[in-house]
């Protein structure tokens, strides 16, 4: 019997980083990676639980940048020829690492072949399209494909200003429609980002379900008699889902979760760091700077091991312990729902465990397998059953509290402190002066005939949700790529003013717009009307 039931959430997002003005751009390589390491290995074990015959659901979000980013033509031919330099210097490795070490030479083969057959299935198999691939497996019932807000801006932060939420939901969900060509009936708020009120524009849309990290549900107005395991309705007929902190300290906890097992491959050394610089100079950027090229032949051996000290990987091996760890998660995920459902008195509960998707993968190099694994030992108990939340609430839901969640966000300490810090706190007056220029503008312009200005304005709508993006906010924080999240908020911030200006004067420069539209080309027809008041 069915004591419980998991909805797996993953999150796959990626700031739009697409530089058509460029040949190459470093920053578009954190699109080629989790091309390469997460979204191409998920989808080969869709299918490879797919010609088992073993079902699996599992929800994701595709954020509109990541999926115009995916389905641009330029981004697309890059990416063949970033899999092709690849695949040369694996073929480099497998030369070099002959009279090095044999594990490390059994290594080069594996990349070899791996870069080999995942240029084969892209350009190939399903044509440079993943997204299509992912809308394949949603089709099918498998797959659970929400939307989230239009460049992934931190709402809460934007709350003074309902037109610019509006837009950012509103936008989102058009995109979905474009490329899946169906309405999203759930959606995934930007870092989980919670306020109250955000669910008006939601229901506006007609979603039907977010997310809340588990103390939005904790510390709701009338908090839920079933904690985060039951979802709660709000007074504006959204349902929400509150994530479990088990599932995410099994998985996430740099002490005890999965990854951090010392048999599975370290991140943090790669060949782009490790070998001469004329050696790899080809592979890396061009200025010089070392990145990561994927190939790394060492595993995390230990706590406090020093990265020159690691110990040689091992594919096969790492490959059963994350079968070991996906038996483990779903035994103790069994034991939870039992465990509930007696709590409950025969109720029900959904486990929610929502999780970055470029952790699989990219950061957890065997999570991939873990995923596919986790469905295959789930489809051999009856006690755990996957599912999504639509049809949670469809099929099994009979009875439901009305609440409001508390503010909240899944960022560190919960609440807005990442996105709102001395480092980057000097980006907010200009994004509420731009909203409120936004507005002045759809109000002003809304009956506008002229193709020109109505060009400039849908840029100028461009620009805003662009510098909203909350990566770059959370970059700053973080101390990672600064200078480029601070060169990205600058450029917006003055493109749209200079767009705001030449509107108002009636000077518009057409070879500056048109070269705005070209790199800054997000959204095909954004609608600048919905900014206005009325």
């Amino acid at each position: 019997m069915t004591k419980g039931y998991l909805t797996l959430v993953l999150h796959a997002h990626l700031p739009y980083v697409r530089h058509p003005e460029f040949e190459e751009f470093m920053e578009e390589r954190w699109l080629f990676e989790a091309m390469t390491e997460t979204y191409i290995p998920l989808l080969r074990g869709f299918e490879a639980l797919e010609t088992d015959g073993v079902p699996f659901h599992l929800t994701m979000s595709l954020t509109p940048p990541l999926m115009e980013m995916l389905e641009a033509k330029d981004l697309q031919e890059k990416y063949i020829r970033h899999l092709e330099k690849l695949i040369e210097l694996a073929q480099k490795e497998v030369e070099q690492t002959r009279a090095e070490h044999p594990t490390k030479h059994k290594m080069a083969q594996y990349y070899l072949k791996d870069f080999q057959e995942k240029l084969t299935y892209f350009r190939d198999r399903v044509g440079c399209r993943l997204l299509e691939s992912f809308k394949r497996f949603q089709d099918n019932g498998s797959l659970e494909i929400i939307t989230c807000n239009a460049t992934h801006g931190f709402l809460p932060l934007m709350s003074r200003y309902p037109q610019a939420v509006k837009a950012q939901i509103s936008q989102g969900v058009k995109t979905y429609e474009k490329y899946l060509g169906r309405k999203p009936s759930g959606i995934w708020l930007a870092e989980c980002g919670y306020v109250k009120g955000i669910e008006k524009p939601l229901a506006d849309e007609g979603l039907s379900y977010f997310f809340v990290d588990s103390h939005g549900l904790w510390y709701a107005e009338n908090p839920p008699r079933y904690g985060v395991y039951r979802p709660v309705l709000t007074e504006s007929g959204v349902f929400v889902f509150g994530r479990d902190p088990e599932s995410s300290e099994q998985v996430w906890s740099g002490e005890i979760g999965y990854p951090g097992d010392f048999r599975y491959r370290e991140f943090y050394r790669d060949v782009g760091y490790d070998r001469e610089l004329e050696y790899i100079a080809s592979y890396i950027d061009r200025s010089g700077a070392r990145v990561n090229t994927g190939i790394k032949y060492h595993r995390v051996t230990g706590k406090n091991v020093d990265l020159g000290k690691k110990d040689y990987y091992d594919v096969e091996e790492a490959h059963r312990v994350a079968y070991e760890h996906a038996k483990d998660f779903i035994a103790k995920k069994s034991a939870q729902a039992e465990a509930l459902y007696d709590q409950f008195a025969g109720v029900q509960p959904i486990i929610v465990a929502p999780f970055d998707a470029e952790l699989f993968g990219h950061w957890w190099f065997e999570g991939p397998k873990f995923i596919e694994n986790l469905f295959r030992c789930m489809n051999e108990t009856e006690v755990i059953a996957p599912i999504s939340p639509k049809d949670f609430i469809d099929d099994v839901l009979t009875s439901v509290q009305i609440t409001t969640p508390a503010d909240s966000t899944w960022g560190a300490n919960g609440y807005n402190e990442v996105w709102l810090n001395g480092s980057n706190d000097w980006i907010y007056p200009h994004l509420d002066e731009m909203a409120e220029r936004m507005t002045r503008l759809a109000n002003d312009f809304y009956n506008e005939v002229d193709p020109v200005k109505i060009r400039a304005l849908r840029q100028a709508m461009r620009e805003l949700l662009l510098a909203q993006s909350s990566d770059w906010a959370f970059i700053m924080s973080t101390g990672t790529t600064v200078e480029y999240a601070v060169n990205r908020t600058k450029q917006h911030i003055f493109r749209f003013n200079q767009l705001y200006e030449a509107l108002y004067k009636g000077e518009i420069d057409e070879a500056c717009l048109g070269y705005y539209e070209w790199i800054d080309g997000i959204f095909s027809d954004p609608d600048y009307r919905l900014y206005a008041l009325r």
